[in-house]
């Protein structure tokens, strides 16, 4: 049980880091796994967009699908939010 958490810290970590490391090359999947896991909700979706709020942030994402990947200013506001909220959800 112990390897399988481990695995888990390990997945997200790697998951961050390169979010981070190469905002213009973000999978849409990988952004939206994120979002949820900072506590952000799926809104609605509506043809390639989805998008996502969280209880007191007036802030909402906001994430575009095109080709798999998202916009690199959307990369960049997630960024902000995993800096402001990653500490809450996670630790």
């Amino acid at each position: 049980m112990l390897l399988l958490a481990v695995s888990f810290v390990s997945q997200r970590e790697k998951l961050i880091a390169g979010i981070r490391n190469n905002p213009k090359h973000v999978r849409f999947d990988d952004s939206c796994k994120v979002a949820e896991l900072l506590g952000f909700s799926p809104g609605r979706q509506s043809g390639s967009h989805r998008t996502y709020s969280r209880p007191g942030e007036p802030v909402g994402l906001n994430f575009q699908n095109r080709d798999g990947k998202i916009k690199p200013y959307q990369a960049r506001q997630l960024i902000e939010m995993i800096d402001k909220y990653e500490d809450d959800r996670w630790r």
